[in-house]
């Protein structure tokens, strides 16, 4: 839908010259982030500040997957207020997924705000910019045109050795606690061409680490160069071989898209790092069929040995949910068990509160907040032992580590195993952007400790 209020505001047409932006939420958000970043330094020469004091844009990009998410938009809003009033020429926009669910009900409750968009219209920011600009109109945007976007934004820009390349948008699992269908919309996926010449334009910017993103990233269903339709582990195989690509990455998965040709790859594909994120959100079966998750526990422990078949050294991440509507005590043991079965790298916990529009929200949040604090609290001390055993069984093994920058310490630099753990050492600055051997020799709570392998290029 798009809706146009006007405001009777003739000012002269000001420069725009500083944008800042404001990102909640996952990885894709951080990639949408950056992509309206270039379309405005394309559009308008903007550069990236780090202050909205400073900007002559101010962009919010965020996410409605957590709880209260629309209060804390408009409290950052209620700051950003008193800027518009200093500056009625600052541009304020909101965008993401509370864009997409709240529309002109933002404009409405903070008329300071210029531009409402949704996930699936950035792409058309800097024409929805111009149109403030020229003729001082409040613009809401929050159609969900197929993907679109894709095909109107510039070549991305790299910064660092990492890089992002959303393959697919949208969800069609409907879980009953989650909004991202009805924010996302339906899983659309891009053609292979697109995410061939995407990935390529990063690697030629010197990026060496891609990840491809999607909210449902293995269920990516896309049109080949072949005219076929190809699945995400044919994606793989193909990104993988692109010249200069050092590792490769992929989140969010969902346990329903992990096939078993998906697990021989993480055996086969050498640059395919051994890392994956597996949200299973719940250990009893009587929940995972509440929550529509399309799988059980032993079929959620079926796809773990498979993958480990093929990558014993796989390091694994999950979501879990506490309190689910009508989870009892035997439900969280379930929960437990299973964490303690499968022995997790780390985990992101939270506890279970409704999101507005989702069939959970319709059932009684029965599970008194003292439960779900409690049972919080167990399973996080369980994820900190693990994510402590993790840490520890790195000691005095030898990690390949691309090297990101340099360190807090003086002398220090700071790089990533194959498995995502952070690493401290010693070295020389010059070393920042290979990929080099380090010996682990202490491990903390967040981070590794180890000693550069000296070879030729390190000495």
């Amino acid at each position: 839908m798009r809706h146009t209020m006007i405001e009777k505001n003739q000012s002269s047409l000001q420069s725009l010259d500083t944008l800042f932006i404001k990102t909640y939420g996952c990885q894709m958000n951080e990639y949408d982030s950056s992509r309206m970043a270039d379309l405005m330094k394309q559009a308008y020469g903007m550069r990236l500040v780090n202050a909205p004091e400073d900007a002559d844009v101010i962009l919010m990009n965020t996410c409605s997957v957590r709880e209260k998410a629309e209060e804390k938009v408009y409290s950052e809003l209620g700051r950003y207020r008193k800027l518009k009033e200093q500056r009625p020429e600052l541009i304020i926009g909101v965008g993401g997924c509370v864009g997409q669910q709240e529309g002109e009900r933002i404009q409405k409750r903070a008329p300071y705000v210029d531009a409402v968009f949704g996930p699936q219209t950035y792409h058309k920011l800097p024409e929805m910019v111009n149109e403030i600009r020229r003729d001082r109109h409040k613009v809401s945007i929050t159609d969900m045109p197929e993907i679109e976007k894709f095909d109107h934004l510039p070549a991305p820009s790299a910064h660092g050795l990492s890089g992002y390349v959303t393959i697919m948008e949208g969800c069609d699992k409907f879980c009953t606690f989650c909004v991202v269908p009805y924010t996302r919309g339906p899983e659309l996926s891009r053609s292979v061409t697109s995410i061939l010449d995407e990935s390529r334009q990063l690697l030629e910017h010197g990026i060496l680490d891609i990840s491809l993103l999607g909210q449902n990233v293995n269920g990516y269903r896309g049109l080949g160069p072949d005219g076929e339709e190809w699945d995400f582990t044919m994606l793989l195989y193909a990104v993988s071989t692109l010249p200069g690509l050092k590792r490769l990455r992929f989140s969010t998965s969902h346990p329903m898209e992990m096939t078993p040709e998906l697990a021989v790859a993480f055996g086969e594909i050498s640059n395919l790092m051994p890392y994956l994120h597996l949200p299973v959100q719940s250990g009893s079966d009587r929940l995972l069929k509440a929550m529509h998750r399309g799988h059980n526990r032993d079929e959620y422990f079926a796809i773990i040995d498979s993958l480990r078949v093929q990558r014993p050294d796989l390091a694994l991440s999950s979501d879990f949910i506490v309190g689910y509507p009508g989870e009892t005590d035997d439900d969280f043991e379930q929960t437990l068990d299973l964490a303690r079965r499968v022995q997790y790298d780390t985990a992101f916990c939270f506890k279970y509160s409704p999101r507005p529009g989702t069939p959970a929200s319709k059932s009684e949040d029965d599970v008194p907040e003292s439960v779900k604090d409690e049972r919080l609290q167990r399973l996080l001390t369980l994820m900190r032992q693990q994510t402590h055993q993790a840490m520890q069984n790195k000691i005095g093994k030898t990690e390949s580590v691309m090297i990101e920058k340099q360190g807090r310490n003086p002398g220090d630099l700071e790089g990533r195993t194959e498995d995502f753990k952070i690493v401290h050492f010693a070295g020389q600055a010059r070393l920042i952007g290979q990929i080099m051997p380090v010996t682990i020799t202490e491990a903390y709570g967040q981070s590794l400790r180890g000693k550069l392998v000296l070879t030729e290029d390190a000495e």
